[in-house]
Formats: structure tokens, C-alpha cells, sequence
């Protein structure tokens, strides 16, 4: 049984990272402040350094919170040397609280250098799980939730897209892609032009005020009447499994035929069923049922 925690429990014990500087993956709200955890806030609140994406974001999240903490810059453009100076922060023991402007850190935002450098320098890395834009619009979209393919933003140049999207075409698997407002309409017209009519849906503004989800084929979703602004997640449909083979309607005698000819190429009697299975689409139960003369 898992027990809550108490508003006053000490990070450092419940997990266990008492005698070593700890490294938090503290996942914060994608709109809705509700629903940061109880957890990320304590982590929040006895953290030494909080590592943001963005550190206006942040100290606008941590006033909210009623705090007041030691805040770091790690963006795309300084990550590495980031890295290296939140890792003197854990050799002294202190605990860093590693955040992005808005969702889980390290999923199509800054965090991942700094997991590697703490991994490789022995520090413990433990991950507070909250908000994911991705999660959300997959379980709101109505296509299938498993198996799922996560791309994060896909290329801005049209050639390196549609490369892209056609190594991922014949993928069995719902496929989930951020895009910024001002390539969302180009990038759903490239993906109907690749992927053909399809099913998506483009969740717009997840958890705030003016969240909207579209769902449709690709082509109605790149000719459908929305605001061109926020945050845009879009879930589509994977590829379909392959049509199984037409049934052809063959005599028993043919079936006989195919047997005979399987057989005379080297293969058993059971390998022969499979083979002309496989090339009818009937079942091995049928092919021995209708040659079973042979």
C-alpha cells in the first residue's frame, strides 16, 4: 500500500538520498497550475538549486509556490556547460531540482545532458512524474494509446520532413509530434500528403482556458477552422496492418494441385499446408479439409 505524503516530509528520507547530492527531474503544469503533484512542490520547496529552462517561467511558478530559490539557466544553448557546474553543485551535496518551462523534463526540452553527467558521475537521478503534453493528448485523442512512437518537433525544412515521414509510413504504431503555431498547418498538410487519410487529432492548448482537440483525417485537420496560436500536440494513426491475402476461390482439385507441386519441390507434408496457406489465405485447418484426398 502506498501512503500519501505528509505535507512536512523530508524529500531526502522518503527517497532515500540523504548522504549524496541528488539530481530531481521535477515535472511542472503544461497550463494548469493545479496540476502540479504534492510531491514536485516539496521537491520544489527543499531543493538548494532549481535548474530552469527558462528562469523568468520558473520564479513566476515558484512565486506562485511561495518560494524563494537559487535558480540556474540550462536551455539548449549552454546545457553542456550547465551540466558541469550542477554537478559541482551535487559534489557538494546539495539538491538540484532540474525543471522546463512547462511538462516533464528531457521530453523535447533541455535536461538530457545533465541526466547523462549525473549518471556518469554516480549521483542518484530520480524522477518526480507529472504533466507530459504527449500523455494527454494521447489518451484524449481516440486512436489507439499502444504501441506509440514519440517524435518531439518535426524537421522545419519540408524535404527533411517528408524524409522523415516516410521512414516512419509503414510504422504500426500512433504517432505523436509537437509543432509550433506557425508550422502547424504546413506540417499537417506534409503529414496527409505522406501518410494518406489518416486519423488525428490536434489538441491545441492542453489544460488551459482555450484547450481545444480537433479530430479527423489529416486533410480535414490541415483545412479546419482554428486559432493558430499556443501550443499544438498531434496525434495520428499508425500505419494499418497488412490486408491479409484475398481468399482465392479455388476447387479441391487445385488445391491438390499446389499441394503436389509443394511437395514435389522438397517440402514435408505439413511445410506443403503452410506453403499453400499461406499463398490462398486459407486456413491450414481448410487446405486439409478440401484436398484431404491428396
Amino acid at each position: 500500500m502506498i501512503l500519501p505524503m505528509s505535507k512536512d516530509a523530508d524529500v531526502d528520507k522518503q527517497d532515500h538520498h540523504s548522504e549524496k547530492g541528488t539530481l530531481y527531474l521535477v515535472s511542472t503544469p503544461i497550463g494548469n497550475l493545479g496540476d502540479l503533484s504534492q510531491r514536485a512542490e516539496q521537491v520544489l520547496a527543499q531543493a538548494d538549486v532549481v535548474a530552469a529552462e527558462d528562469t523568468r517561467v520558473t520564479r513566476g511558478l515558484l512565486t506562485h509556490l511561495g518560494l524563494s530559490k537559487a535558480l540556474v539557466a540550462c536551455h539548449q544553448h549552454n546545457e553542456q556547460a550547465s551540466a558541469e557546474g550542477l554537478m559541482a553543485a551535487l559534489a557538494q551535496g546539495k539538491r538540484v531540482a532540474l525543471v522546463s518551462d512547462a511538462g516533464t523534463p528531457g521530453i523535447s526540452d533541455p535536461g538530457f545532458a545533465v541526466v547523462q553527467a549525473a549518471i556518469k558521475a554516480g549521483f542518484p537521478v530520480v524522477p518526480v512524474p507529472g504533466a507530459s503534453a504527449a500523455l494527454a493528448a494521447l489518451i484524449a485523442s481516440g486512436i489507439a494509446p499502444q504501441p506509440f512512437y514519440f517524435g518531439g518537433f518535426l524537421p522545419r525544412q519540408a524535404k527533411q520532413r517528408r524524409e522523415l515521414l516516410e521512414t516512419l509510413k509503414g510504422l504500426q504504431a500512433t504517432l505523436i509530434f509537437y509543432e509550433s503555431p506557425h508550422r502547424v498547418r504546413e506540417c499537417l498538410a506534409g503529414l496527409a500528403q505522406v501518410l494518406g487519410p489518416r486519423q488525428a487529432c490536434l489538441a491545441r492548448e492542453l489544460t488551459k482556458i482555450y484547450e481545444q482537440l480537433l479530430r479527423g483525417t489529416l486533410e480535414e485537420l490541415a483545412r479546419a477552422v482554428f486559432e493558430e496560436r499556443g501550443e499544438f500536440t498531434l496525434v495520428v494513426a499508425g500505419a494499418p496492418e497488412p490486408a491479409a491475402p484475398a481468399l482465392l476461390d479455388l476447387k479441391p482439385q487445385e488445391l491438390v494441385a499446389m499441394l503436389e507441386q509443394a511437395m514435389a519441390e522438397g517440402k514435408s507434408r505439413n511445410q506443403a499446408v503452410a506453403s499453400v496457406a499461406r499463398a490462398t489465405g486459407l486456413s491450414r485447418e481448410e487446405v486439409y479439409r478440401q484436398a484431404h484426398g491428396l
